[in-house]
């Protein structure tokens, strides 16, 4: 397990296709923000993949972010820790908005919960 420090936050590679993500509080992630994560995410994981997003910190993203966050094929599933309605509600938000990208997610409000459910489901035959 080895964490990498980026400008707008921390990933830590739990497994060759696994890494938790922690964006820094008060970081507004952008689009040059989000090819940054997507190159590392390339670069660091053997797809298909899947995300621990750890939402322990506030943090929002521009619009062009937000339509772009996750349109990586790469990515098998994600869960979403939200430790408050508002983190939940943001990440709904987000899932409403990208509501054509079919994507493979789960909110949690543990993190044991959201690791067991990674690590427990079958990977997308489809992923790349």
């Amino acid at each position: 397990m080895h964490t990498y420090t980026l400008p707008f936050g921390d990933i830590t590679i739990l497994q060759e296709n696994l890494a938790e993500v922690v964006i820094f509080d008060g970081i507004i992630m952008d689009e040059d923000m989000v090819n940054d994560y997507h190159n590392f995410l390339l670069l660091n994981l053997k797809p298909p993949f899947s995300l621990l997003i750890n939402k322990k910190f506030a943090y929002c993203y521009t619009f062009e972010a937000q339509l772009k966050i996750v349109d990586l094929s790469q990515i098998d599933k994600m869960a979403v820790i939200a430790y408050t309605n508002l983190a939940e509600m943001a990440t709904l938000s987000l899932i409403n908005l990208n509501g054509n990208k079919n994507w493979n997610i789960k909110i949690f409000q543990d993190r044991d919960s959201a690791l067991s459910w990674l690590q427990n489901t079958e990977i997308k035959k489809e992923a790349i």
